[in-house]
């Protein structure tokens, strides 16, 4: 079946298109996979334990989520380090 030049000219466009964003989440990030994974994660501790001190009613509840924040921001902050 013949295709267009118009066709095979979008068709290239998409794969250029597709190959660029593939790469950039790897290609542009020197750090090892291992370090990623341990930042994410504790981006996302993070993210969870703001929202429970929004929740929070308990003072003491409340403290102890601080210093788990405190403990976590001391984390990343260490791995922006490295």
């Amino acid at each position: 079946m013949a295709r267009g030049w118009e066709s095979k000219s979008v068709e290239a466009q998409i794969e250029e298109a597709g190959s660029a964003v593939s790469g950039i989440g790897y290609a542009s990030r020197k750090e090892p996979v291992e370090l990623r994974y341990k930042r994410e994660g504790l981006m996302l501790q993070r993210s969870r334990i703001l929202q429970e001190i929004e929740a929070a009613r308990n003072p003491r509840y409340r403290s102890m989520l601080d210093e788990l924040l405190n403990h976590v921001e001391l984390e990343l902050a260490g791995l922006a380090e490295n």
